[in-house]
C-alpha cells in the first residue's frame, strides 16, 4: 500500500522514501522477514501436530524461541544502526517479538517429549 504503510509501522523515512523512489531493496527486506516468519509458522504447526512432523522441530523452535526473545528484549542494542525507526516501531514489534517467543518457547516445552 505504498510508503505510508512503512511510515505507519515506523520503519523509518529512509525505507519509505526508497520504496516511493522505485527502489527494490524496502520490497526485498519485506519478502524475507515474511518468508523467514512463514518458515517459523511452519515449524510452528509441525510442532503443533497440525502439518507433518518435520526435522529438527523442537531444535528449530527452541532456537526461534531464543531469536525472539534476545530481539524482543535487546532492541536497545540494534536502535543504534537503524537510527530512522521510530520509538513506536521498536516497542510494538518488540512487543511482538516477546509474545510470540514466549509462546512457541511454551509451546516446544510442553511438547518437548513429543517431538
Amino acid at each position: 500500500i505504498g510508503g505510508s504503510a512503512f511510515r505507519f509501522l515506523g520503519a523509518g523515512e529512509r525505507l519509505a522514501g526508497e520504496f516511493e523512489a522505485g527502489k527494490i531493496q524496502p520490497i526485498l527486506v519485506t519478502i524475507l522477514i515474511a518468508l523467514i516468519l512463514f518458515s517459523w509458522s511452519i515449524f510452528a504447526l509441525s510442532g503443533a501436530g497440525v502439518v507433518a512432523l518435520l526435522p529438527f522441530t523442537k531444535w528449530i523452535l527452541m532456537a526461534v524461541s531464543i531469536v525472539l526473545i534476545i530481539r524482543a528484549l535487546g532492541f536497545s542494542l540494534l536502535k543504534p544502526y537503524f537510527p530512522e525507526n521510530s520509538m513506536k516501531f521498536w516497542l510494538i514489534s518488540s512487543g511482538i517479538c516477546f509474545v510470540m517467543g514466549i509462546a512457541h518457547l511454551y509451546g516446544v516445552m510442553s511438547l518437548w517429549n513429543q517431538l
